[in-house]
């Protein structure tokens, strides 16, 4: 029989960690982080990642599993995640899957495509393409050849814009073209995925505290740190949301408060695309979240019986 794998994903601060604890300790469960941040050490707190003590608890996999510097990809995840599934079905525990970045998600979940490796040659042109021109005009190169992976990209989501590039480059066919013939399909697992839902109202007011409690736990420090030791401000850990605003106010480009309403901002953006993203997940649960998170549980418990 297929493993049996809980899911617990949703948007950026909506509470997924904290609910994935709970569940854990009820259930002899063991966390896989699903999160395109928590991999790389030292960035501890721009991640949201969890705590020391919140280790200790419950074991956690895929967390400081990389140097800021280093590469992790989808495939990578996958192949880390499905080694660690396989290690917690091996002790008797319940393997729980839990993040936000959908990409990781439907990569383990529902296989993979086959693209073209990197060509550092290619991204460096394109780095320096979006130096000299800007994001948008990368994007809108991009737009011309695959119109359909554009429409769900950020004009700041450097890396996905430049690789998106680069298979149309090396193959002649857009990546949605790709992704559509692919069709996702069999998943190795059989699983109870389940998307916390809140009102946006809800959802917003998280994501600003959590914004403030960032900044107020030492985020500049941290990010301030990262830079000292040599990680590039152009790296991909760097430009993620929330420490490529406080790379930005480091160098002068922006003010104290600019920078916090710029990170509040495009959190609650990202927060949006997540959920647009997870609209197109068809094994996705949506629960109402808190108020429903006892019907979670009891799912959950029947689940792995």
């Amino acid at each position: 029989m297929k493993p049996r794998v809980l899911v617990i994903t949703g948007p950026t601060a909506a509470g997924k960690s904290a609910l994935a604890l709970e569940l854990a300790e009820r259930l002899g469960g063991e966390l896989v982080c699903a999160d395109s941040l928590t991999v790389y050490r030292g960035l501890d707190i721009g991640s949201a990642k969890p705590s020391l003590a919140e280790r200790q608890r419950v074991p956690h996999h895929l967390v400081d599993v990389r140097e800021p510097t280093e590469p992790f990809s989808a495939a990578d995840f996958r192949a880390a995640a499905m080694t660690a599934i396989a290690g917690i079905v091996a002790r008797d525990r319940h393997p729980i899957l839990v993040g936000g970045t959908g990409l990781y998600l439907r990569t383990l979940l529902r296989g993979l495509v086959e693209t073209p490796g990197e060509d550092p040659a290619l991204r460096e042109r394109l780095r320096q393409q979006a130096e000299q021109e800007g994001g948008a005009a990368l994007l809108e190169a991009l737009r011309a050849v695959d119109p359909q992976t554009a429409d769900q990209l950020h004009v700041n989501n450097l890396p996905r814009i430049i690789r998106a590039l680069e298979v149309f480059h090396h193959t002649g066919r857009p990546l949605s073209a790709l992704h559509a013939e692919h069709g996702f399909g069999e998943s190795p697992y059989r699983t109870l995925q389940f998307c916390l839902e809140l009102s946006r109202e809800a959802l917003y007011e998280r994501i600003d505290a959590r914004v403030d409690a960032m900044l107020a736990a030492g985020l500049v420090a941290e990010v301030a740190g990262l830079l000292q030791r040599g990680v590039p401000p152009s790296s991909k850990p760097l430009q993620a949301i929330g420490y490529k605003e406080v790379v930005a106010y480091l160098q002068g480009w922006y003010g104290l408060s600019e920078m916090v309403e710029l990170i509040k901002r495009n959190t609650r953006r990202f927060a949006k695309r997540q959920l647009t993203w997870f609209k197109k997940e068809p094994e996705l649960q949506w629960v109402a979240y808190p108020e429903n998170s006892a019907s979670i549980q009891a799912a959950a418990e029947m689940f792995f019986a």
